[in-house]
């Protein structure tokens, strides 16, 4: 049986294994070692790391969101993060536009993923991560709709490259992520980042089940899990992720949640 078990579902990207493993797309990542439910390192680790983490994980921006509403909500995290108060860092501020929350703090996401799986770029390889899973009953299919229609199986780092292009492409495209202040967001904004998300949240659950132990030597499992904290609580407080897609972390995103 799975650490985290079984979730039944019927989407084709997404699908749990029967009896092996299945692929979905990561960057990088390095030899197997499954995540326990429990992850004692992840739970030692405290508020205190989140100002640290976040220097570390905000280097790329993204000239999409890099105007004043922009800036003003990014230090906004930074100092909601800074003082430790999970909770009140992934909540709308005060009027704020819903949509602005929701599109700076998704260009976040897709920074801390970029730079944490670049730490695994040597390790997750076609010949480690043939297939993109999440532990041996689920694996990750990829399709993005319009050049690839049908979902095909890939490595993990090849569906990673996928997803990663996939997400940077849309994060660029003005008519989705509006540079200009004011500029209004496509009536389904919510829709794309929850599939974004949803897409970013496979990549924690591979490297979390595939690639833990390596994320420990390396000494980054704080900076992991700090970054897996505001990830989840962020989703979890706009309902952006259906529970079925986070069944591969189950165990351990109810630890999150319940101790904040």
């Amino acid at each position: 049986m799975a650490p985290f078990g079984i979730a039944h579902r019927n989407q084709k990207t997404f699908r749990p294994k029967k009896n092996g493993t299945s692929s979905n797309k990561v960057r990088n990542s390095s030899q197997s070692s499954s995540a326990s439910s429990s992850h004692p390192k992840f739970l030692a680790s405290s508020q205190s790391e989140f100002c640290e983490d976040k220097q570390i994980a905000r280097i790329f921006y993204h000239p999409s969101l890099l105007f004043q509403q922009g800036a003003r909500l990014k230090r906004h995290i930074d100092a909601t993060l800074g003082s430790g108060n999970l909770r009140e860092a992934v909540r709308l501020p005060p009027g704020v536009d819903l949509n602005e929350w929701l599109a700076v703090n998704t260009d976040d996401f897709f920074n801390q993923v970029n730079v944490l799986y670049g730490t695994l770029d040597e390790f997750c390889t076609p010949t480690s991560c043939p297939v993109m899973s999440a532990g041996p009953n689920y694996e990750y299919r990829w399709a993005d709709g319009v050049q690839i229609k049908r979902p095909i199986e890939v490595s993990a780092p090849k569906y990673v490259d996928y997803l990663m292009d996939w997400v940077e492409a849309h994060l660029n495209d003005e008519d989705i992520f509006p540079k200009k202040l004011g500029a209004p967001f496509p009536p389904n904004f919510r829709q794309v980042v929850a599939t974004i998300l949803k897409r970013l949240f496979r990549i924690y659950a591979h490297i979390y089940h595939s690639h833990f132990q390596k994320i420990v030597s390396l000494k980054e499992e704080a900076h992991l899990n700090t970054c897996f904290k505001h990830f989840t609580l962020f989703t979890s407080e706009f309902h952006l992720i259906e529970e079925r897609e986070l069944a591969p972390l189950r165990d351990l995103i109810d630890s999150i949640l319940q101790a904040y």
